[in-house]
């Protein structure tokens, strides 16, 4: 008897063994990336107390506690360009809107041409598009700059929109392209038989199909474009043009750090558009990227 539960003793006590060898992995880490989410989380943390500090106590009392809390920031801050901060919000958002739409109608439409249509060098086409993603912004700017600025659409939106309709954005028409060559080739020539064209098959077939992709574009769009801040800073010089980010940074004088409580204050209004954005489409996200040949 004794001879025959021992087996069993030991494969128990193993099993036991293993469970909390597992368990201990397991704990550190949960306790590793728990250190790594309040890395993360901390700047924004900081930055949405602070924004309810006076000024005079942001950078010498650092702490996340405040002790004494104040909406002046707020007040402040909304009439600090002598116009209110809406101002600033509905032209971010005009920008954005416009993004969106240009990628939507020119990064779906080179996809198209780039994965189902056949024509010469189509293959190099897609090299020389997928190249560009590694092409720094910065090479671009003065020969960009010159180009709007003889055409005299300096302190337009004009610069910001123009490229979006032109497909510039190659990660999108690429991430397009992939979710195209997902959908049956069959599809296309079951629309070619009942006489459709290229454009129509595109308008009719591919892009109901496209959802997923589409809606991708629109979230990485929208969170890309009204977080930028290099290009609106050079073609965007009169106030009343100013985006969230131009505006943001124009608050602060680099000389005396004044405007540090309207700037923390700004920038968390500014904040809860992106993230209500973000809760809205986060599952449409994880799909559409789940979906587009990315996973």
């Amino acid at each position: 008897m004794t001879t025959a539960t021992a087996p069993i003793d030991s494969t128990r006590s193993s099993a036991r063994a293993h469970t909390r060898r597992r368990r201990s992995r397991d704990l550190l880490k949960h306790l590793g990336l728990g250190v790594f989410v309040l890395l993360m989380v901390y700047p924004l943390v900081w930055m949405a107390v602070s924004a309810f500090k006076p000024s005079h106590l942001i950078l010498t009392q650092p702490g996340l506690i405040p002790q004494d809390l104040t909406f002046d920031n707020f007040v402040q801050g909304w009439n600090a360009l002598n116009r209110p901060f809406s101002v600033f919000l509905v032209n971010s958002l005009l920008v954005s809107v416009g993004s969106i739409v240009g990628n939507l109608f020119s990064c779906a439409l080179t996809a198209y041409a780039l994965a189902r249509l056949e024509f010469r060098m189509r293959k190099v086409y897609l090299a020389v598009t997928l190249a560009s993603v590694m092409l720094p912004l910065h090479v671009l700017v003065i020969p960009q700059y010159i180009f709007f600025s003889q055409l005299g659409m300096v302190n337009t939106y004009f610069p910001l929109l123009i490229p979006k309709f032109l497909a510039t954005d190659a990660f999108f028409v690429y991430l397009m392209v992939q979710f195209i060559r997902t959908i049956p080739r069959d599809l296309d020539r079951a629309a070619w038989i009942d006489g459709s064209g290229p454009f129509r098959t595109f308008w009719y077939l591919i892009l109901p199909l496209m959802r997923p992709a589409l809606v991708t574009t629109t979230i990485f769009t929208f969170i890309w474009t009204w977080n930028d801040f290099f290009v609106p800073l050079i073609y965007l010089t009169s106030p009343k043009m100013f985006t969230v980010s131009v505006a943001l940074s124009s608050m602060v004088d680099s000389q005396s750090q004044d405007g540090v409580g309207m700037l923390f204050a700004m920038s968390l209004v500014s904040l809860l558009p992106v993230l209500a954005f973000f809760a809205f489409a986060q599952k449409h996200l994880i799909r559409g990227i789940a979906t587009t040949g990315l996973k």
